[in-house]
């Protein structure tokens, strides 16, 4: 598992590029093996962080949500694992996400929406929650998702 020490706790990403950034710099030190669990909202951020975290790893882009496909596979252009980037949104339960037989010792995996699923698929994983303001006149409205506009990002490490 790969040293994450330093990006946990919870922090405040002012823009969709600091977002971007962060993924980045986070991607910059995964190994084969890692599992990053994202959860938030639609908009919050997730798959921007990703596409950061793909630059860092070095993957074939572009990087997309993977809602309508489940997961998307992203070979490495230098020679490292791979990025699979998993949507779980539609999944039923956690056998539905072990019965895509992800290569997960091998890649990077990336799963969104899939808190309640990933004890199924790992031992231990980097739990990563985003948040973005919603409601009220003053705060990001549902209809501007994509908006740049601060959010909280909370990392933390689950299991082992």
């Amino acid at each position: 598992m790969s040293g994450l020490g330093e990006f946990v706790g919870r922090r405040e990403i002012a823009t969709s590029d600091d977002m971007e950034s962060l993924g980045h710099r986070i991607g910059t030190r995964l190994r084969a093996g890692d599992v990053l669990v994202l959860t938030g909202p639609l908009g919050a951020g997730k798959t921007t962080f990703t596409r950061g975290l793909a630059e860092g790893l070095g993957v074939r882009g572009p990087v997309q949500s993977p809602t309508f496909v489940i997961a998307r596979t992203h070979p490495s252009l230098v020679g490292g694992a791979p990025l699979v980037h998993v949507d779980a949104y539609r999944l039923g339960s956690a056998d539905e996400l072990d019965d895509l037989d992800l290569d997960i010792a091998h890649s990077v995996t990336v799963i969104e929406w899939g808190r309640p699923m990933a004890a199924a698929v790992t031992d231990a994983w980097w739990d990563i929650e985003l948040e973005r303001p919603v409601g009220g006149d003053d705060d990001l409205a549902d209809e501007d998702l994509d908006a740049d506009a601060p959010r909280i990002v909370t990392i933390a490490r689950i299991g082992d």
